[in-house]
């Protein structure tokens, strides 16, 4: 388990605001342990000594497959929107996160 601190429900609940998740008290129950097993993981990954290891960026060689640009019909504005939960002048309606 968690040798760190576990986050309290109301910070769960933050997080999950945050990125606009609604969650049950539940499910908040349950993210409590998740999360902090999560953020307990990331930390030890943290205290690893990697000054001398090189940047790796791609381990597989690969190189970009580029295709020829082609110009594409793309959606129509009501396309787009079509399936927003709310819009307005023509653009979507986006809750502002530092409420």
């Amino acid at each position: 388990m968690n040798k760190n601190k576990i986050l309290t429900i109301d910070e769960v609940k933050h997080v999950a605001k945050l990125a606009d998740l609604p969650l049950l008290e539940k499910e908040a129950e349950d993210f409590q342990v998740k999360l902090s097993e999560t953020l307990d993981y990331v930390e030890n990954l943290n205290q690893i000594d990697t000054a001398r290891v090189s940047p790796t960026y791609q381990t597989g060689h690969q190189e970009n497959k580029l295709r020829e640009d082609e110009v594409r019909a793309g959606l129509t504005q009501e396309d787009a929107l079509k399936n927003a939960k709310l819009t307005k002048n023509g653009f979507f309606v986006v809750k502002a996160i530092w409420d």
